[in-house]
């Protein structure tokens, strides 16, 4: 994938990559030839009710290396961006191999997170009545302040909504709040950061084989175990894979079904990854996938 007499291992490193891709085996092989605290950054791998599911490291690779922010939160805990960073920061005493595909934590980790405050219950059920009204979004459009509307998609209604709430809870627009974004926690000085790039169709094959061996390893089991407190709505429900399990455990469709539907779930997500990666992540070195790799994690 890299020579590993191209990293600097005075600095951090960061690796991104879509799900699959080998970024997992690049940390470990780094951490191993040059030493360094590997840290999760998939907003997936955060929950400690799925490890099988979300492919995060074996036991056997945290004896190897040693690992943090895996599975450290419990279901039911409510988890931000904001949090991670906050757990990022107590760790950079020591070299750090950030590695993920979650591309907001990491664009936030190196440019920096914009405080906005939460928005009231009251309001949010507000902003849901109003854009499920006639011509909704088109209001909400129009009662944005000048420079949040010129910033956003005005034909995303999650964005649309978001900015309105703000603006309507603190009298302040978005792009306001946006603008005092304090420095970030890892500068680009201060951290070598690889993009690993794969090939679509051999990364659509290696998603498929990854989650049939999931499936062999106890992926179902781990969502039975969760079935009785699932909730759609939860963040750590949105596993890849666990919806699609749960129709099955429920007696809604077929195993051989779940499984297919989970695997094109896997893929329509590493496209919405490399989409983040495109439009947010350009300044990071390219690297292509090790296609011998056998984790593909």
């Amino acid at each position: 994938m890299i020579d590993l007499d191209r990293i600097d291992p005075a600095r951090h490193l960061l690796i991104a990559g879509p799900t699959a891709s080998g970024k997992s085996a690049l940390a470990l092989a780094v951490a191993r030839a040059q030493g360094g605290l590997i840290v999760n950054a998939d907003a997936l791998q955060i929950w400690s009710c799925w490890r099988v599911l979300t492919a995060r490291p074996s036991p056997g690779d945290e004896a190897a290396a040693p690992h943090a922010l895996y599975g450290h939160v419990p279901p039911g805990v409510a988890y931000s961006v904001g949090d991670w960073l906050r757990d990022v920061a107590g760790l950079l005493d020591r070299r750090l191999i950030i590695v993920g595909g979650t591309g907001l934590y990491l664009t936030a980790l190196t440019q920096g997170l914009a405080y906005v405050p939460p928005t009231p219950p009251a309001i949010r059920s507000e902003g849901n009545a109003r854009l499920a009204a006639e011509g909704g979004l088109a209001l909400m459009v129009a009662e944005l302040d000048p420079a949040t509307r010129a910033r956003i998609d005005l034909l995303n209604p999650a964005r649309v909504q978001r900015a309105w709430e703000v603006l309507t809870a603190t009298g302040r627009g978005l792009s306001d709040w946006q603008a005092d974004t304090p420095p970030p926690l890892i500068s680009p000085a201060d951290a070598q950061r690889i993009l690993v790039m794969a090939d679509r169709d051999w990364l659509a094959d290696r998603i498929a084989s990854r989650f049939h061996a999931m499936m062999r390893h106890g992926a179902l089991e781990e969502v039975r175990a969760m079935l009785p407190s699932w909730d759609p709505a939860r963040q750590w429900a949105r596993a890849i894979g666990a919806p699609e399990l749960v129709s099955h455990l429920r007696g809604e469709i077929d195993l051989p079904t779940a499984t297919e539907r989970a695997i094109i779930a896997s893929r329509q997500y590493a496209k919405a990854q490399r989409i983040w990666f495109r439009g947010r992540m350009k300044d990071w070195l390219p690297v292509q996938a090790d296609t011998k790799d056998a984790n593909g994690n």
